[in-house]
């Protein structure tokens, strides 16, 4: 039996006026993901616990099997372990953003205008990480690139107990609404401060404005824990499988679970990501003889936190197409059992431009037990309400693969 769950980030959205009152999945052109969910089941399953923050850590640990309220224990330290940092066990990790902060006067009074600085490049956000480190970076702390705009700090025998906002929770609100709190938290404000009267003038950032792109202006802490210890995957599941993301925060996730983690040359988590590279490397792994795929592709989020309609509806037709059809082919043609199951590991609606902790739509399809097709079952919302519903991710993960 072969597994692939199949995860296009935030993909879930609500009812959008100019599509005529149409979600982007139910606007996108997805034949292949309502091809499963016509001969699949269909519904919706609440993958953010009550009471825990949506993000992409609790939502993706949920999606895997693992309860947050169990496991989750900070973002950052999860990209650190992607990222191969060492961590002991007092060590505490920090996401550090390069963000666009526009606006004139006091850093308090500038706007949070993109949590991503254009899209930085990994070429370009590396000379500025490495530039932060110089200048912050001492013995017991120190700032580690990363890819694109995220980044990490690790500070040795670190504390947890700061308030801290990410970003894209933030955007076009005032920067000094949202600084951190906590007590001792006031050297993490002074360097996000000095850090924007580092970073507007260096050279990368001068060029960016120069072609008329978001300049890397700041860094944004926050996301802060200590190394998790996860469960194996192959105890819970008996499988042997690979995660295959062009973000580290995932292939954390999945290093830590113990599963394997490929990464895909081209590979930007943006909706221009090498998505044939993506879908070769996933069919390679399954005819190296893995039994699972966590195949995670971050472009309909990215879309939503820029306010991108028509590329977040773009970047689901890309998914559908590009990597899902020929995933499909070579399993048919395999001629083994197979599963699917597709869903957003969160909602993340344009209309707010940030995570939300209401359900999401899935399709889950077994080869073997092919339901009678049905051409009103789609993968959309609108469908998923009328099937069946789980109250937690994990317990769908579960039931995916013990069914």
């Amino acid at each position: 039996m072969k597994y692939l769950i199949l995860i296009p980030d935030g993909a879930g959205d609500e009812e959008i006026a100019m599509l005529g009152n149409k979600t982007p999945l139910q606007a996108a052109k997805i034949n292949y993901m309502d091809q499963l969910a016509q001969r699949g089941m269909v519904g919706l399953v609440r993958t953010i616990p009550p009471g825990i923050e949506p993000g992409s850590d609790a939502a993706n640990l949920s999606v895997m099997g693992y309860d947050p309220a169990t496991y989750l224990t900070g973002r950052s330290p999860l990209e650190a372990v992607s990222m191969g940092i060492e961590m002991s066990d007092t060590d505490v990790a920090f996401r550090t953003n390069l963000v666009t902060l526009k606006g004139a006067g006091n850093y308090e009074d500038l706007i949070v205008d993109d949590h991503s600085a254009g899209e930085i490049t990994s070429e370009e956000s590396h000379i500025l990480i490495e530039y932060i480190d110089g200048k912050f970076g001492t013995k017991l702390m120190r700032f580690h690139p990363g890819v694109s705009y995220r980044h990490a700090m690790i500070i040795h025998n670190g504390s947890l107990g700061y308030t801290l906002t990410p970003p894209h929770d933030i955007l076009n609100q005032r920067v000094g609404d949202h600084l951190p709190k906590g007590e001792g938290s006031e050297f993490i404000t002074k360097m996000m401060k000095e850090s924007y009267e580092l970073l507007r003038s260096h050279p990368v950032n001068l060029e960016r404005i120069r072609k008329g792109l978001n300049a890397a202006n700041s860094i944004w802490i926050w996301g802060q824990g200590k190394r998790p210890s996860l469960t194996s995957f192959y105890e819970k599941y008996r499988v042997h499988g690979t995660v295959i993301s062009a973000v580290d925060l995932i292939k954390g996730i999945g290093i830590c679970a113990g599963l394997d983690s490929v990464d895909v040359e081209g590979a930007t988590g943006t909706i221009n990501t090498n998505y044939k590279g993506k879908t070769e490397a996933a069919i390679d792994e399954f005819a190296k003889g893995k039994d699972f795929i966590y195949l995670h592709l971050e472009a309909p989020d990215e879309c939503s936190h820029q306010g991108d309609l028509e590329g977040k509806i773009k970047s689901l037709e890309l998914i559908d197409e590009q990597v899902l059809k020929p995933i499909l082919d070579y399993l048919y043609s395999a001629g083994e059992a197979f599963k699917v199951l597709i869903l957003p590991d969160h909602k993340t609606p344009l209309a707010i431009r940030t995570h939300s902790a209401t359900p999401v739509p899935y399709v889950l399809y077994r080869s073997a037990q092919e339901a009678k097709p049905d051409t009103e079952r789609c993968f959309n919302e609108k469908s998923g309400a009328a099937g069946r519903f789980f109250e937690n991710g994990f317990d769908l993960a579960e039931f995916f693969f013990s069914e």
